[in-house]
């Protein structure tokens, strides 16, 4: 008699019984494994984690853009998205453009995702002309600041920055994006 009970018995995966029970558990797993990744995979990279940090640097910034405004410090910024090369003309209206710097950062910060920053390193081609090339094409909106580097610090000079916003989705027929100023 137990070996006609030990045949008609059926594994476990096809007892009726067993997926009645189990099949709610393991799809809140599946799903609550879905709702984690996208949270770690979408976080959001405008909260700042070190706040304290960057609320004291505030005050150096401030004193960075004075710099600027009190040098009179004016950048034109071209922008080629077909070559990617970026062309900025610096002019000075306190002193000359010799005193200008050999280099100048250009920091790209994109408005929500921090992978898309660029870091642009531009180079002086002529007294007051930079030119860089930007590592990809740029869309939407942007948030830039130019920083002096290089010979800046040797002459013990105050550095300065000058900051702006471009928005890609504006640009002329020639492929050229807008002009900052």
């Amino acid at each position: 008699m137990s070996e006609l009970v030990a045949e008609n018995a059926k594994p476990w995966y096809r007892e009726f019984w067993f997926w009645f029970v189990f099949s709610p558990l393991i799809y809140i797993i599946i799903m609550c494994s879905i709702t984690v990744t996208i949270a770690l995979k979408g976080a959001d990279d405008v909260i700042i984690d070190n706040y304290y940090k960057e609320g004291r640097m505030i005050n150096q910034a401030l004193e960075q853009d004075q710099r600027a405004r009190d040098l009179e410090l004016l950048a034109d910024l071209r922008f080629d998205r077909t070559s990617g090369d970026v062309m900025i003309s610096l002019t000075r209206a306190v002193g000359d453009t010799a005193s200008l710097p050999d280099t100048i950062l250009l920091m790209m910060g994109h408005p929500v995702k921090e992978e898309k920053d660029q870091i642009i390193h531009l180079k002086a081609i002529a007294p007051g002309q930079y030119r860089g090339t930007l590592a990809t094409e740029p869309q939407y909106s942007w948030y830039l600041t130019l920083y002096p580097i290089g010979d800046i610090a040797l002459r013990k000079e105050a550095p300065w920055t000058l900051s702006g916003e471009i928005d890609f989705r504006i640009s002329d027929k020639t492929g050229l994006a807008p002009r900052v100023k």
